[in-house]
Formats: C-alpha cells, structure tokens, sequence
C-alpha cells in the first residue's frame, strides 16, 4: 500500500511539473532521428575505417614500402621512411570514433562492451583485407591518383609524395658503369656506388629495376650497402611514378631519343658533378 501511495505521488509530482513547464517532453520523432544519426554515424565511421585499412594493405602490396624488410635490419630504417603513417593515423581514428559511439550509443547494452569492441575490430579487418584484393580499391586508387572525383580526397593519404630516402631507394637502371650505376627513381636520376660490393655476384642490365639500402652521401651519391634486382611487377606503383618521370624504357630506347641525354648525363658525371646538377642540365632544360 506505501509503494502504491508513493508511486501515485511521484506521477503527481512528474504530472505538476510538466504543467508548470519545468519539464518539458520531447517528441518521439525527435529520439527517432537522434537514433538515426546516431546509428549513421557510426556506420559511416565504421565504413571509413575499412575503407583505410583496405588502402593501407594496397599500398604496402603495391609499393616498395614491405620488400626494404628483405634487406635485414638495414632495410627497417628505409622501411619506416615510407611507411604510410597518414593511412595508419586515419585508421586508428576512424576506430576509435566508431569504438566511442558504439559505447555512448547504449546499442545492445546488454553486451559487455569488449566482446563489441573486439567484433568490431574483427569485422573491420576481415572486410578490409578482403577489399585489398579486388578491383574496387584499385579502382579508387587510380581515381584517386588521377585526381578524379570526390576520390582525389584521398591523394594525401594514398599518394605521398616520393621523398628523398636517406637508407634506402630503387628504380630503372639508365647506366651502368665501373662500380657505379645511374637509376631513374620518381623524383629524379640517382648514383648509386657499387664499390663496397662483390659485382660478380650480380649483373645489371638497363631498363631492369633494382632496389638498394645503404646511406646517402651530402654530394647525393648512394652508398649501397646492399641491393637486388626486383620484378617492377609487384611494385606498381614504383614503375608508375618512373614512367610519369622520364616516360617507358622502351620509348626511350629509340635512336636520337636517348642518346644525347644519356651522353650529357654521363659527361657530366666524369667532370665531377653531383647527379642533382647533371639531371637539371640534361633531362629538365
């Protein structure tokens, strides 16, 4: 009889406060489109994290980024060089948000929020990696790439700019010399000296693409410590940014095309200049 009598004062009280507009209630299409924004938005989230993760495995599938680990403990420092740490930051974020909203959201409280948060995660890299190996993403990429539609908002993460390695480089052999050879990297022409190595051990043929670790010196000669020649195949985007730089092997291979730069550039390394000096003078005039 009390909890009846209390019960009756509490709607009494709930009832006289909402007549004097201290309370006041809120329409049920309004918890609607709260849910629904909710809801979108972690969708959206969700979405963007697989979206990251699936470009973050086409990059180290497509660049040169995972083969410097080949070279040993060497090969680590150019590796973390061009390691993709915008896609990295963008994914953790991205997991993150969706992560919080799905714990303030209240969806499915009677769950214990970890084993959420762990199929969460499970779902995102299962879809992710499963994205990595279809046409779409490399579709996107290319769009992206190209600059093409809304996907160009994604260059900056995708498509960072080829930055002057200090361990590591590769590229298309243009040169081969007595224990030196001249590579055509995407941001220019590069030396690399060979003298710390056994050249019986391999053999350079131009056009071939290679990939070395070493250091680079203060007049931008590459010191390689080890190298190898790779299949341009499994490094699109590599062999992409050489063409776009000096155009195909083959095209450049026709008499008169070649010849005279390839004759100036050489020239101007026997006079001692550097290989920044020599490229401005013989590929950029």
């Amino acid at each position: 009889m009390k909890n009846m009598n209390n019960k009756n004062n509490l709607e009494e009280k709930i009832m006289s406060q909402i007549k004097s507009g201290k309370v006041k209630l809120r329409s049920r299409y309004i918890f609607l489109a709260e849910k629904v924004g909710i809801g979108s938005a972690f969708v959206f989230s969700l979405l963007l994290a697989v979206l990251f993760l699936a470009l973050l495995f086409f990059y180290l599938k497509s660049s040169d980024n995972l083969i410097y680990l080949s070279f040993g403990s060497r090969g680590l420092f150019a590796f973390l060089e061009t390691f993709p740490y915008l896609l990295l930051i963008s994914l953790v974020i991205s997991i993150f948000i969706a992560g919080f909203i799905l714990k303030k959201s209240g969806v499915m409280y009677q769950k214990p929020f970890g084993y959420l948060a762990i199929g969460m995660v499970g779902f995102i890299f299962l879809v992710g990696t499963f994205l990595t190996f279809t046409s779409l993403i490399q579709k996107l990429e290319e769009r992206s790439y190209q600059r093409m539609g809304p996907e160009r908002a994604l260059r900056p993460l995708i498509h960072q700019r080829f930055m002057e390695k200090e361990n590591g480089t590769a590229g298309r052999v243009m040169e081969i010399g007595e224990n030196y050879i001249n590579i055509q990297t995407p941001i220019g022409l590069q030396k690399l000296d060979l003298s710390a190595l056994n050249l019986l051990e391999i053999s350079f043929t131009e056009g071939a693409f290679v990939m070395a670790v070493g250091e680079k010196t203060e007049d931008n000669i590459f010191l390689v410590e080890k190298i190898k020649i790779i299949n341009e195949e499994e490094m699109p985007f590599l062999r992409r940014g050489v063409q776009e730089k000096f155009g195909s092997f083959e095209r450049r291979e026709k008499p008169g095309f070649l010849d005279p730069q390839k004759r100036c550039f050489s020239d101007c390394i026997n006079e001692g200049k550097t290989t920044t000096s020599c490229q401005g003078g013989c590929w950029q005039r």
